[in-house]
């Protein structure tokens, strides 16, 4: 029997928290003075956390002391998990759940690969976190997306080689890193805009159980 090792990013893929970010990063922006588009945060996604304040600060042409930079990351981050603390099953992405269950029936090799610090409470929010073997998330990388690290170091906790991956992603910084990797690439999202994954589906709903087989069996 063919096993496979499939990796899901958590924001966008599992469940929707980019509205959570978005909120969270908007106050912040707001509470310095700069304006925080929808369109700006589409930019964040897959970013990292420091990453995403330089950018927010370049937008705004603002210059800050390290130690407010720190204080302004640790806001962000409270702030966002009291949205996150509200969370529950019903939050979960249309198929994600029947996609999850189908792979674990055929004894494939799950894992979460996400840039997300907050990973492990959120899936046990949403009472996921026994559905994957794995989890590698913010705390287990220093590189961000488009790097592969995240999806190498789940690659390699699966017991499973990278060309024997498939990657679940919904930013162009994730579907390069899958492609870096030489992993299997779906993107979950638009084809305009995650064009250069191998397979891009709108959601789990178009993804069907034959589809999967079909990557277990190549």
């Amino acid at each position: 029997m063919n096993k496979k090792g499939f990796i899901f990013d958590l924001d966008g893929v599992i469940v929707d928290t980019a509205k959570y970010h978005f909120l969270a990063w908007r106050n912040l922006a707001n509470s310095i003075g700069i304006d925080f588009t929808h369109e700006q945060n589409e930019q964040l996604k897959g970013v990292s956390r420091i990453k995403s304040l330089e950018k927010i600060l370049a937008w705004g042409n603002k210059t800050i002391l390290d130690t407010e930079f720190q204080q302004l990351m640790h806001d962000k981050n409270e702030d966002y998990l009291q949205y996150i603390n509200k969370m529950d099953a019903s939050e979960i992405l249309p198929d994600v759940s029947r996609v999850l269950d189908f792979l674990i029936e055929g004894n494939q090799a799950i894992a979460l690969g996400s840039a997300s610090k907050n990973a492990r409470p959120i899936l046990e929010k949403v009472d996921l976190l026994s559905k994957f073997e794995e989890i590698v998330d913010g705390n287990d990388v220093t590189k961000a997306k488009p790097d592969p690290e995240v999806f190498l170091i789940g690659a390699k906790l699966l017991n499973i080689n990278p060309e024997d991956c498939i990657v679940f992603e919904d930013s162009v910084a994730g579907i390069e890193a899958a492609n870096v990797a030489n992993m299997i690439s779906i993107g979950i999202g638009s084809k305009n805009v995650l064009g250069h994954a191998n397979h891009v589906f709108k959601d789990f709903t178009e993804i069907s159980n034959e589809f999967l087989q079909s990557l277990i069996d190549k």
